[in-house]
C-alpha cells in the first residue's frame, strides 16, 4: 500500500511540474522525470526556482526531515535485529 501510495504521489508530482514546466520557460520532459523519479524533493526545488519560495523551502524541509526520519527508524531496526534486545 505504502509503495503504491508514493508512486501515485510521485506521478501526480511528475504530471503538474510537466504541466506547470512551460509557462515559467522551463522543459517540461526534464521536470516530470524529476518529479517522477524524486518526488517532493524536486517539487520544492522547482517552486523555489520558481519565484514560490516560502512553499518550496516547507515541502523541501518537510520532505527531507521525513526522509531523516525513515533513515533513523531503519538503522534502529537494523540495530534491535542484528544487535538483539539486550
Amino acid at each position: 500500500m505504502e509503495l503504491s501510495l508514493s508512486f501515485i504521489i510521485s506521478v501526480v508530482i511528475a504530471i503538474y511540474l510537466a504541466v506547470d514546466a512551460p509557462k515559467h520557460n522551463r522543459n517540461p520532459w526534464i521536470w516530470g522525470i524529476l518529479g517522477l523519479l524524486f518526488g517532493p524533493i524536486v517539487l520544492g526545488i522547482y517552486l523555489i526556482a520558481t519565484g514560490r519560495k516560502v512553499a518550496g523551502w516547507i515541502i523541501l524541509i518537510i520532505s527531507i526531515i521525513l526522509i531523516v526520519l525513515v533513515l533513523l527508524l531503519f538503522a534502529a531496526g537494523l540495530m534491535l535485529i542484528f544487535g538483539g534486545f539486550s
